[in-house]
């Protein structure tokens, strides 16, 4: 069938399709307005909200970094009124970190400007009262009345600090050493002192935890609620294979970065989980090979009893498939199991495990195909935790509990509304397994921060087309005030509206999409003129998702909005390995990625086919990371398809990236090798027949280069023309000058493949 007979054919679903969403797509402005680039990267114009929120830890406040007009500050707002009070502001930090002196110059005697000092992060101490503050790599105090104090003057940076329980002490890492500061006498003692930078790694995380474990959480260590012992990690590096980084390939002579990166396949870090008596010294580790042992393990997880006398582990073996808790004593390093959950497939990690004050323990699993709570007994005599009840259940899903009280949970959850997991909705799950109570409205993306005591939460919300609030609410659901925020410099209203629905997908399966109209575009004229041309984004790896129904305040969101202004219809469509078809649909890829997203792509660009505004043959593709990869695959795989496609820092051969998160999908190499060849784009650089950018940072320490250099160099073999973009000091995440011209780079390649007459170049 030719194209044109399938867009005939097609016609009919889709104007039946146009029908069903009439109501919304017509109710898009006449005119939308007029964004610029400018817009989408100027924090004063796309609009601003505070930075780091915090609340107290006796739950009385909630601070923030702010800029009310005279320079960011610290505020703090009382939870019960909503006032605020500026605790300091951050330029008198500046101060601080360059001496003393009423001139402001430096006290090195140069008479230099000082360089102006940042909050790079900052942690209350137990009391409520004081502040710790990370800055440049040292720590500061600041006390209401005595101010600023440096804790830390050395070339080494001081990482993850945090106060012990009673507020007397500051743990740290240094140069991969956990250390004590005395607040007392000002005093420093190291805990660990075999520290070394890609040998032994102490208290802290080596890559792999950090990027896949902890999701980007330097922290490696937990203080017991008692402040008498510290459990802290100790990896040894040295088996693992190491990757050379050239991040900045400008001098003369560029200095290499050495990565330890185990990639699949290879070998990780070993790793052991050690206590330290703070007064004394003494260590102690944990024995967690306790049966049932299944070969190489990752423990993943760590937490203390309230009452400080066991340490439960979350212990996932390298499969995947097993995922233990462990009880060990502190005293003696003796653990047990006392409760496992199991996959054919794979289990999924989570940071909602939680040892209640009674015994009892919180658990998620998506043993039903969907993430939910459970409620678990203390061990019994036999030494396991037998399950109590299951506390929520249905197709839906939990994705985070965002706070534990003694009766009852707060939890974040996908799929209760009608645009199932496009939005986020805030649940109150009791323990005695009541149904749970909905605290926002099913509509938009709702996030909750709640105060250590559970009496006040922040309650934000925006959507895909209205930047949205914050506020401070009581637990009851009363409103206090409203955070502090400054409009986008443009209307909201006046830009392109989403619009999200679901498309016909594989296997009569109804697939989740987002869409933006150009202004110059009249869905309800059938004669469908003028055409016009259209960019698909996705990313498509298991359980991800791209169709959310919230606000996208810089970068990507508002740039989708920019390029519709421009003349473009935009689309996204989520697979049925994403977010809204749950575990179930997530292992659909298990052992072989990439063709069921294939599927889920084509199945988009076939509803773009049956609109009549649309020019089937100007489509374009695009993605960044794992979309950067699918982007390829899909182009590869799919020739003629699409006309062009942009694929961001992507892994083109799924050898190159890391054990975890690959072989959680793809197994171990060694144990699936038809299935990283079939799910590696690079095995088919022999079909390229449509237009490629392909973007990369010479940073990047996530997705290395190598990826796309290995990628050119098969094209290259192949004979295909294509072109490269290569960023220097750039990692995954491209930040400043080079985001916006990355961005820039993207909407002028469709611009020209799409719209001109594409001359030169392939």
């Amino acid at each position: 069938m030719s194209r044109t007979d399938r867009r005939i054919a097609l016609a009919t679903v889709a104007l039946a399709l146009l029908a069903c969403f009439a109501g919304p797509l017509l109710a898009q402005p006449p005119a939308a307005g007029h964004l610029t680039f400018d817009d989408l990267f100027d924090a004063a114009r796309t609009g601003a909200t505070p930075d780091a929120l915090a609340w107290t830890p006796d739950g009385s406040g909630l601070s923030y970094l702010w800029d009310a007009g005279d320079g960011e500050a610290l505020w703090l707002m009382d939870a019960e009124t909503g006032v605020t009070r500026k605790l300091f502001e951050v330029s008198a930090l500046t101060a601080a970190a360059n001496g003393p002196g009423e001139t402001g110059e430096a006290d090195d005697g140069s008479g230099a400007t000082p360089s102006p000092a940042a909050v790079d992060a900052y942690h209350w101490a137990p009391d409520s009262s004081t502040v710790l503050i990370e800055s440049d790599g040292d720590l500061f105090l600041w006390r209401p009345a005595e101010g600023f104090a440096r804790l830390t003057d050395t070339p080494a940076a001081e990482e993850a600090p945090s106060f012990s329980p009673d507020g007397r002490q500051i743990a740290f890492v240094r140069d991969a050493n956990l250390y004590l500061y005395d607040l007392a006498d000002g005093t420093e003692r190291a805990l660990t002192d075999d520290g070394e930078a890609g040998v032994t790694l102490n208290a802290t995380n080596d890559w792999v935890y950090g990027e896949e474990i902890w999701d980007r959480d330097p922290t490696g260590y937990w203080w017991s609620p008692n402040g008498a012992h510290i459990v802290y990690y100790r990896f040894d590096e040295t088996p693992v294979d190491t990757y050379t980084l050239i991040p900045d390939p400008v001098p003369v002579y560029p200095t290499p970065k050495v990565q330890h990166y185990p990639k699949a396949g290879t070998t990780n870090p070993g790793v052991r989980l050690g206590v330290v008596d703070v007064a004394s010294g003494a260590k102690r580790w944990l024995d967690t090979a306790v049966a049932p042992a299944r070969g190489e393990v990752y423990l993943a997880r760590v937490h203390w009893s309230p009452d400080s006398t066991s340490v439960a582990i979350e212990r996932l073996n390298r499969d995947q498939t097993d995922l233990d808790l462990l009880s060990c004593d502190p005293a003696t390093g003796g653990c047990r199991t006392i409760l496992n959950e199991h996959a054919d497939t794979w289990v999924d990690l989570g940071n909602d495990t939680t040892l209640l004050e009674d015994g009892r323990i919180l658990w998620a699993s998506a043993r039903t195909g969907w993430r939910h709570l459970y409620l678990y007994g203390p061990p019994g005599p036999g030494g396991h935790s037998e399950l109590i009840r299951p506390l929520t259940s249905g197709d839906w899903a939990v994705e985070s509990v965002d706070y534990a009280g003694p009766t009852a949970a707060i939890v974040t959850a996908y799929g209760t509304g009608p645009l199932g997991a496009a939005t986020r909705r805030i649940l109150l799950v009791p323990y005695d397994g009541s149904p749970a109570e909905p605290l926002s409205e099913e509509n938009g993306w709702n996030t909750a921060r709640v105060a250590p005591d559970g009496e006040h939460w922040v309650h934000g919300w925006s959507d895909a087309n209205h930047p949205g609030w914050q506020r401070l609410e009581t637990a009851g659901g009363e409103t206090v005030t409203e955070l502090p925020e400054t409009a986008p410099a443009f209307d909201p209203a006046a830009l392109p509206q989403w619009t999200i629905f679901r498309i016909p997908g594989p296997g009569g399966v109804e697939l989740p999409a987002a869409m933006l109209l150009p202004p110059n575009v009249d869905p309800s004229d059938i004669t469908g003129e003028p055409k016009v041309p259209a960019i698909m984004y996705h990313y498509g790896c298991p359980a991800s998702q791209v169709v959310a129904d919230r606000w996208g305040r810089r970068g990507r969101g508002l740039w989708h909005k920019l390029m519709a202004q421009r003349g473009f219809v935009i689309l996204m469509v989520d697979n049925r390995g994403s977010l809204f078809f749950g575990k179930r649909g997530a292992e659909r890829a298990f052992r072989r990625m990439g063709a069921g997203n294939l599927a889920a792509q084509k199945a988009a660009v076939a509803y773009l086919d049956g609109l009549p505004f649309v020019d089937p043959e100007r489509i374009g593709l695009w993605g960044w990371s794992g979309g950067g990869s699918n982007t390829l695959y899909a182009l590869l795989n799919a020739p003629g398809t699409w006309r062009a496609g942009v694929a961001g820092a992507p892994v083109t051969d799924w050898h190159y990236y890391d054990t975890i998160w690959t072989e959680r999908y793809l197994d171990r190499p060694q144990d699936n090798p038809a299935g990283y060849a079939a799910s590696s784009p690079i095995t088919y650089a022999d079909h390229l027949a449509d237009h490629l950018l392909i973007i990369h940072g010479t940073a990047d320490d996530n997705v290395h280069p190598q990826n796309t250099l290995a990628m050119a160099d098969a094209l290259v073999a192949a004979d295909k023309p294509f072109d490269m973009a290569i960023y220097p000091q750039q990692k995954h995440g491209f930040r400043g000058a080079a985001e916006r011209h990355v961005y820039e780079r993207i909407a002028a390649y469709f611009e020209r493949w799409l719209k001109g007459g594409g001359a030169g170049g392939n």
